[in-house]
C-alpha cells in the first residue's frame, strides 16, 4: 500500500473512500490487489469503524470485492464489462442530451462545463492521465447535474469511474503516443454543440464518443 498522511477530519468514511478510490483511478492499487480493513487503517492512523465503512461503500460503488476471510480487493473488470458501461452509458445520455440540448437556462452553467472542458481536452491531447481523469469525471459529472436528476448523474458518475478504473491499467503499458491516440479529447466540441442547441452535433460528438471507446476496447485481449 502506498504511504499516505493521517487523515484527521470529521468526514473520514468519505475521505478514506475518496483517497482509496483515487488511488484505484491512479492505478497504485492495481486490479486484484488485496488489502484488510487493518491496513487501511494504520495507513491512514484511523480506527477500524470509518475505515470498514469507507470499503464496504466502494463495494457497493462496483469498485472493490469483499471476501469475509480475506478482506478487500480491487475489482478486475472485463472487456465485456467495460463494453457494457458504454452501451449502458449510451443508451441513458442519448436520452440527457434530448433533454439538455434546448434548455436555454443552462447557459451560465455550460460555460463552467466549457472551461473543464479545455482542460480535460488538452490533457487528453497531452497523454496526462492524472490531469485527465480528474477534469473528465468533473466534466461529466456537470453535465449529468444539469438533468436535475441526482440518480441519473450519480448512474452515470459511477459508470464512469468503473470505466477509468477498468482503462488505466491498460492505458499505463501504452507508449506516450499511444496513449494520446486512445484517448477521447472531444470535450470542447460537445460542449460548444450543447451551448448551440445544436441537436445533430451534440449527437454525433456523443456517437462517436462511445465508437471511439468500443474501439479502443475492441483492439484490448479479452
Amino acid at each position: 500500500m502506498p504511504a499516505s498522511g493521517a487523515v484527521t477530519r470529521s468526514t473520514l468514511r468519505q475521505q478514506i473512500a475518496d483517497a482509496l478510490r483515487d488511488e484505484v483511478l491512479a492505478g497504485r492499487l492495481q486490479p486484484g490487489e488485496e488489502f484488510t480493513v487493518k491496513q487501511i487503517a494504520e495507513q491512514y492512523g484511523v480506527s477500524a469503524t470509518p475505515v470498514r465503512e469507507a470499503l464496504v461503500d466502494l463495494s457497493a460503488q462496483g469498485l472493490l470485492d469483499s471476501d469475509q476471510h480475506k478482506g478487500f480487493k480491487v475489482h478486475e473488470f472485463s472487456v465485456d464489462d467495460y463494453r457494457g458501461m458504454v452501451e449502458a452509458r449510451s443508451l441513458v445520455v442519448d436520452g440527457i442530451f434530448r433533454k439538455l440540448v434546448f434548455r436555454g437556462s443552462h447557459h451560465a452553467a455550460l460555460v463552467s462545463v466549457r472551461r473543464r472542458a479545455e482542460e480535460a481536452a488538452r490533457a487528453a491531447r497531452g497523454g496526462d492521465l492524472a490531469i485527465l481523469i480528474g477534469y473528465d469525471l468533473r466534466y461529466w459529472r456537470e453535465l449529468g447535474a444539469l438533468t436535475g436528476n441526482t440518480y441519473i448523474a450519480e448512474f452515470l458518475n459511477r459508470l464512469r469511474v468503473q470505466g477509468w478504473v477498468f482503462a488505466v491499467p491498460h492505458l499505463r503499458d501504452l507508449r506516450e503516443d499511444e496513449i494520446c491516440e486512445a484517448l477521447w479529447s472531444g470535450h470542447e466540441e460537445l460542449a460548444d454543440a450543447l451551448m448551440r442547441g445544436d441537436r445533430a452535433g451534440a449527437y454525433a460528438v456523443i456517437e462517436e464518443y462511445n465508437a471511439h471507446g468500443l474501439r479502443w476496447a475492441d483492439g484490448l485481449k479479452p
